[in-house]
């Protein structure tokens, strides 16, 4: 996924995007692994406790616990064996209150050749973050990435050619682990199974700034509407306007937590040329204004800066 950043490392939403920390690790490989108290060395520069972007992959193997971790607005409860999987581009905020326990392996986009990438599900950003392996799975996920860390750290047994490749190698057994873990539920198979869902959520990636119709989506993809139903239905418990209100209403908590566009520019940019239009479809599905929402986070927050 490759996102634009202006100068002051945003997207233009104001919420602050961090880079992949090459300096920090060992030998300026795409990948690092290490324990979750070492902050320096995988999130020194990210505050704590206010909302941030990455342009790369964290995932977060836990030990200990529980944590609570935010991610695009949603939280998560994390208990030892429990995995955080965090994608380039969603935004996240730690819990300065927590104890992080466990190992994180952090890796940058295009580490990994495309086949892996396509195999291991890099940017399934249909599936959720918080993983929650069974004992047989939980062991062999744990055998995986002490060798990955092994392999990380041993620095002066191969040149650097093939130290990196037998990175990607091992980083490679780890993530298809993973990824198996992901979608070893009925849902999450149903999810991969689906092609007819996966094109819908494709196409609502691209359009649901300006495209809120499940009418025109269907017709775009040659589905009838009942069948798109279906199967956005079996894939994900929720009807496709559902689906679409939920993107869309994401994408405005995005902006108006940290950016200083007028409530009207927010709702013009996910789809609602009319203020009041985009006020009322948002306190029906947050439960609360805009305003309201932007002003409590903030405070939360301590202010819009990040």
């Amino acid at each position: 996924m490759a996102d634009r950043f202006d100068e002051d490392g945003d997207d233009g939403d104001g919420i602050r995007t961090f880079a992949f920390p090459a300096d920090r690790g060992l030998s300026g490989v795409g990948m690092q692994i290490g324990p979750m108290g070492d902050r320096d060395a995988w999130c020194a520069e990210a505050p704590p406790d206010r909302i941030h972007r990455i342009d790369f992959h964290i995932v977060m193997f836990f030990s200990g616990g529980p944590v609570r971790h935010m991610i695009d607005f949603t939280e998560y409860e994390a208990s030892a064996g429990d995995v955080l999987w965090i994608r380039p581009g969603q935004v996240h905020r730690f819990t300065a209150s927590s104890e992080y326990r466990g190992t994180v392996l952090s890796m940058q986009p295009g580490f990994l050749p495309r086949a892996t990438v396509e195999a291991t599900g890099l940017y399934r950003y249909d599936l959720p973050p918080l993983l929650r392996p069974d004992e047989p799975r939980l062991t062999a996920l744990r055998a995986a990435l002490a060798h990955l860390q092994d392999e990380y750290e041993d620095t002066a047994t191969l040149p650097l050619s093939l130290h990196t490749a037998v990175l990607r190698h091992s980083l490679s057994a780890f993530l298809l682990r993973l990824a198996h873990l992901a979608a070893s539920s009925a849902e999450e198979a149903g999810r991969q199974a689906d092609t007819t869902f996966t094109l819908f959520r494709d196409a609502v990636e691209r359009g649901f700034a300006t495209n809120h119709s499940v009418s025109a989506y269907a017709e775009a993809l040659g589905y009838s509407r009942r069948t798109l139903v279906r199967a956005v239905r079996a894939a994900t418990g929720d009807t496709p306007k559902a689906f679409i209100d939920k993107r869309v209403v994401l994408e405005a908590k995005r902006l108006l937590a940290h950016s200083d566009r007028t409530i009207g520019r927010v709702g013009a940019a996910v789809g609602f040329p009319d203020a009041a239009n985009f006020s009322k479809f948002f306190h029906q599905h947050a439960d609360t204004t805009p305003a309201a929402f932007r002003a409590e986070l903030r405070q939360d927050l301590g202010g819009p800066e990040v």
